[in-house]
């Protein structure tokens, strides 16, 4: 992915200063609120990618959306990228951040793909049964894919429990096609 690189340089540098000056915790906390509000409005996106429009405008609009809900250090970052006119990856080094800061706190990320949002209920008692299963503190990133139809699948490292309803669709037409295969021999 473009900018991937670059984004991991930028959640180094800015891990490593969060760390030193003693608010890593803080600036992870501005990383997953900036990650989340990108996320969650299409048009923050947009503009953020427009090579049309402006930095001043950009910074602006970042200024109002965050100056009172963020660390001076994560303030700093947005204008380091404004200023070396690499804004459009900031969704990128947020995530890249929170990965570097989780695993240096021994956090496990969970990825669980479902067909619809999880409620809030399902999600703690997802969480609940993965750091039982595993023995660490686990975090979730929830991506939906209404493709997998019904069900949900966990990624944790390189674990992966499928139990997605196109997951058990699919192995049941593979035994159908296998049972008729072996029926004309």
């Amino acid at each position: 992915m473009k900018g991937t690189r670059a984004a991991l340089r930028y959640a180094k540098a800015t891990l490593n200063l969060a760390k030193e000056k003693g608010f890593a915790k803080e600036v992870n906390d501005d990383m997953i609120l900036i990650q989340s509000t990108i996320e969650e409005n299409h048009d923050l996106e947009v503009m953020l990618k427009s090579p049309v429009i402006k930095s001043g405008p950009k910074l602006a609009v970042l200024t109002q959306v965050f100056e009172k809900k963020i660390n001076g250090i994560t303030m700093g970052l947005l204008n380091l990228l404004i200023e070396n006119k690499r804004l459009p990856i900031l969704n990128l080094v947020a995530k890249e951040y929170v990965v570097i800061y989780d695993f240096l706190k021994g956090v496990e990320v969970a990825q669980i793909t479902s067909a619809v949002p999880l409620t809030k209920e399902l999600e703690a008692e997802i969480l609940r049964k993965i750091k039982e299963s595993v023995g660490k503190e686990i975090s979730m990133n929830n991506v939906i894919d209404p493709s997998i139809i019904g069900g949900f699948i966990i990624r944790i490292g390189d674990k992966l429990y499928d139990s997605s309803v196109s997951s058990r669709l699919n192995n049941l037409l593979s035994q159908f096609e296998d049972n008729h295969y072996i029926s004309k021999i």
